[in-house]
């Protein structure tokens, strides 16, 4: 029987190369039991040379042939062959392992699912890592220091899982080398210049300025690029006006208006971060209004009053001692309630085509991780390090999700189409902390 219908049809292909958290090995017997094939083809798939593994598939078929190979490892793309009104027989064979008559749904109409984060590593493994980086850094005289940041975010990204999928981080350890060595160029004859002419530093300060927000951008696009997440990369597209204007414009405004415009910054900020995102050619989009922010902020400032009218009470009538504990009690209420609900005010209200975030980190177990791990990080010299970032990080993954509508697989699989041309410009490596939260 055949279809006369005027078909679009897909063709998977692989180049060899494997996704992370898979060895080699493994991969080729995944792939080889995939498609019962012998060690003689199976050896031919992996020579690096992009093969086409199947063709004339609908995109229903593409998409289940994608799910399966890249669940036994394999870094395969879909692609769209060229239309074609000629009849086109069934499918003879099924897709490989295809036990699960599931279909994939195609389109992102449909209630949403959610899809839990997770972090799967664990402080002792996290602590070789660590305690490796330092020494290396410190024998190096900072010149590991590029390795190690590449080292530390691989661990965290490739743990870091969502959907049965981990994160990936990309970046080449040289890269951020060379922006390093430029930045401490950049700070050497800064402190020449200071030295010798102070005019000059003072002039070479200001000519400066300008160029923070090129940095900051650059910055973000360097980090969002560089990570990836089913093998489609991340992108940040935001402007230098936008920039300027999170860096010293709203700022200075907000410093004019004795700080009654802080909510309103903190929005701006997370607009510029959100909408100039990107996962492959799709924007993120924060829809958090102004009031939002406005009522976050005003609930911190009862929370304030409230402890500070208790603790002024309280050292008046009862003692010092007293007061000043209500007093750290509500400094350490603020600031959980600060940590978990600038994370969870940001998470919620992005948006990535009609999928949505969902934070739920508590003020209580934010300020109780905090101060655990910083009083034992304290009392081990240090050495309880790896154990508190991976727990922040656990308890981070554990309380985020994000909100699938339909099926996940199909926006997946269409962000690959769309960027299976694309270049990676990778640029300069300014990693700059700058982040929403």
């Amino acid at each position: 029987m055949t279809k006369e219908l005027y078909t679009e049809l897909y063709q998977i292909s692989f180049s060899g190369q494997i996704l992370d958290g898979f060895s080699d090995a493994e991969v080729r017997d995944n792939v080889k039991a995939l498609f019962r094939i012998s060690d003689e083809r199976t050896a031919s798939l992996f020579s690096r040379t992009r093969t086409t593994l199947k063709s004339g598939l609908s995109h229903d078929e593409a998409l289940i042939y994608h799910e399966r190979l890249t669940k036994a490892g394999a870094a395969v793309q879909i692609s769209a062959q060229p239309r074609t009104a000629s009849p086109r027989p069934e499918p003879k064979t099924p897709p490989p392992e295809a036990t699960d008559t599931r279909q994939p749904q195609p389109g992102p109409a449909g209630p949403q699912q959610e899809a839990p984060f997770e972090f799967t590593g664990n402080g002792r493994e996290y602590f070789g890592i660590w305690i490796v980086n330092i020494l290396l850094t410190i024998i190096t005289l900072g010149i590991y220091s590029a390795w190690a940041t590449v080292r530390n975010n691989q661990y965290f990204y490739g743990n870091t899982r969502m959907d049965g999928a981990s994160f990936q981080y990309l970046a080449s350890p040289i890269t951020i080398l060379k922006g390093r060595l430029i930045a401490l160029a950049v700070l050497v004859a800064y402190v020449v210049l200071s030295e010798m002419y102070v005019e000059a530093a003072v002039v070479f300060g200001l000519a400066f300025i300008p160029l923070v927000p090129w940095i900051m951008v650059r910055s973000l696009r360097f980090n969002a690029i560089n990570s990836a997440y089913r093998s489609i990369r991340f992108d940040f597209r935001g402007s230098y006006g936008q920039a300027f204007m999170v860096a010293f414009v709203w700022p200075l405004l907000n410093l004019l208006t004795l700080l009654l415009l802080t909510p309103l910054v903190m929005k701006k900020t997370h607009q510029f971060i959100a909408n100039g995102s990107r996962y492959g050619t799709t924007e993120f989009e924060l829809k958090a209004g102004t009031g939002d922010y406005y009522r976050f902020f005003g609930k911190g400032l009862l929370i304030a009053i409230a402890f500070g009218v208790a603790a002024f009470v309280a050292m008046q009538h009862i003692g010092f001692t007293v007061g000043s504990i209500v007093a750290a009690i509500g400094y350490l209420t603020l600031l959980g309630y600060f940590m978990a609900g600038i994370a969870n005010l940001f998470f919620s209200s992005v948006h990535l085509d009609s999928h949505g975030f969902e934070s739920r980190l508590q003020p209580l177990q934010m300020i109780g991780i905090y101060l655990s791990n910083s009083i034992l990080v304290v009392i081990t010299l240090g050495l309880f390090t790896p154990w508190a970032k991976v727990r922040m990080a656990r308890y981070r993954a554990a309380c985020t999700s994000m909100l699938v509508s339909g099926d996940l697989n199909h926006f997946v699989a269409a962000e690959q189409n769309r960027t299976s041309a694309l270049g990676q410009e990778l640029g300069d490596a300014f990693d700059v902390d700058f982040a929403a939260i």
